[in-house]
């Protein structure tokens, strides 16, 4: 008799995935990569990636096998083979944890100032599981959701899932998210991210999500949910136990006068040719909530403009809105997955002119650096000097935004850092002891107006660097 009730999510990790069918399909090389570089970074995969993503005769050059399975290139050559002897042959867990530990911090395991300059404090004590760079929007991290249905070998929040408990950024309830909130109107956005949220079941999702309806926070327009599910485990909005609650808590964020958008995180276009994964999408946008589709530029993953052009195309078709080709950013095994900030442009530019203008709504590539958003406009020469014409779509200081300026073009550059500034200028005008209107430089604290001085100052007054 056929089964025919719902599929029931079953992950893989390094102690389990030695129990899946396709295990076989490795070669040893391969099956020992998992073993030795997992003890470095974040290992988790499921039985629909393995099942329905992976196109196991490619591997391993399948683009999402090197998504989710770790190699041993993400390791530098020397790293590699110490940790192999240990792991496999003296078998010192001491020793293991003690150069586990050397890698992982060489590794830049928080960029962009996260821990130093993202977190609010108030009353000079911070806020565990917020974030706040820009004025409008606050990150928000439910402890619950500190786990993803799989994880990406790239992913630049890889010390959130490895154990690295002092830079973990999760909070067990919205107490204290909802009183900032309240005493900072300027802010217009919450997301709700991770790890994925969506790992959570509905009921407590909802736990952090209603108290965000309250009339008090009028201010909050729009909700943002940070979510891989749709493409890891698009079940979770299908054939989920509770998948019709979720979608009754979609409509009731939107009946609240809210925009809810699900931050959707797709990375080839194999992940949206499912059936499970485009019914998905069309479950979320029926419920008024929208569907923005945002994922960083991988070397060895989707260099292809054409699966990105696929990807688009697909996704507006559904009712999806492409968003953002990010970056690869400078953590984690960078260096086996970044690309030069100039082919990132010309495959950009590729996928671009391959849509039509209801997929252009898509920006990129774009740079989460430190100071803000950057996005790449193009390569141009001006006076006989080629150059990157640059801009801020998001920045610390709002000032930034959307003024342009030029860096010399660097055929190998693949970040923010790696660039010069144009015109035999010694720095960019955010790198300015000051900007001439008394804002703090990019490379120093900026001031985070505390909650009890808000409410005592009664304007409510936000930074726009928290």
């Amino acid at each position: 008799m056929t089964d025919l009730s719902p599929p029931k999510f079953k992950p893989y990790t390094r102690q389990s995935v030695a129990n899946a069918r396709q295990w076989k399909f490795m070669s040893p090389e391969l099956q020992e990569a998992v073993e030795v570089v997992s003890r470095v970074l974040p290992f988790r995969t499921n039985e629909y990636v393995m099942d329905h993503l992976i196109d196991w005769s490619n591997i391993p050059d399948d683009p999402i096998y090197r998504l989710v399975f770790p190699h041993r290139d993400m390791l530098q050559p020397q790293e590699y083979a110490r940790l192999r002897e240990l792991v496999l042959y003296k078998k010192d867990e001491t020793a293991i944890n003690q150069l586990v530990h050397t890698i992982r911090m060489r590794m830049n395991p928080h960029p962009a100032g996260q821990m130093t300059h993202n977190v609010p404090r108030v009353n000079d004590a911070p806020l565990r599981g917020l974030q706040h760079k820009y004025k409008e929007t606050v990150l928000f991290f439910p402890s619950a959701g500190q786990t993803c249905h799989a994880y990406c070998t790239f992913c630049f929040r890889w010390p959130q899932f490895v154990g690295m408990d002092d830079m973990k950024f999760d909070a067990r309830e919205t107490t204290e998210l909802v009183s900032y909130l309240a005493t900072h109107p300027d802010v217009t956005d919450v997301l709700i991210t991770g790890g994925d949220p969506m790992i959570m079941n509905t009921r407590s999702l909802a736990e952090f999500i209603e108290p965000l309806l309250a009339p008090e926070l009028a201010h909050i327009q729009n909700i943002r949910i940070g979510t891989k599910s749709v493409a890891y485990w698009p079940q979770r909005f299908v054939t989920d136990r509770d998948a019709d609650d979720l979608m009754r808590l979609f409509e009731k964020v939107v009946a609240s006068g809210k925009n809810l958008a699900i931050m959707g995180h797709y990375s080839h276009a194999v992940e949206l040719r499912n059936p499970m994964a485009q019914k998905a999408v069309k479950r979320i946008v029926s419920t008024g909530a929208t569907l923005r589709m945002q994922g960083p530029l991988i070397r060895h993953i989707n260099e292809d403009p054409a699966s990105w052009a696929e990807l688009w195309t697909t996704g507006v078709r559904l009712g999806a809105i492409p968003y953002y080709m990010f970056v690869e950013r400078d953590t984690g095994p960078s260096e086996y997955f970044s690309l030069p900030l100039a082919r990132a442009h010309e495959i950009f530019q590729s996928a671009y002119q391959m849509v039509s203008g209801l997929s252009r709504t898509v920006r990129g590539p774009s740079m989460s650096a430190f100071p803000g958003k950057v996005v790449i406009d193009g390569v141009v020469t001006i006076n006989g000097e080629k150059l990157f014409a640059l801009q801020f779509l998001q920045a610390r200081n709002p000032d930034w935004v959307r003024k342009p300026f030029f860096a010399k073009f660097d055929d190998k550059a693949t970040w923010m850092d790696h660039l010069v500034p144009a015109f035999g200028k010694s720095k960019f005008f955010f790198d300015s002891e000051d900007d001439g209107a008394g804002h703090a430089p990019a490379g120093k604290v900026i001031p985070i107006t505390t909650a009890q001085r808000a409410v005592a100052g009664g304007c409510g007054k936000q930074s726009d660097a928290a």
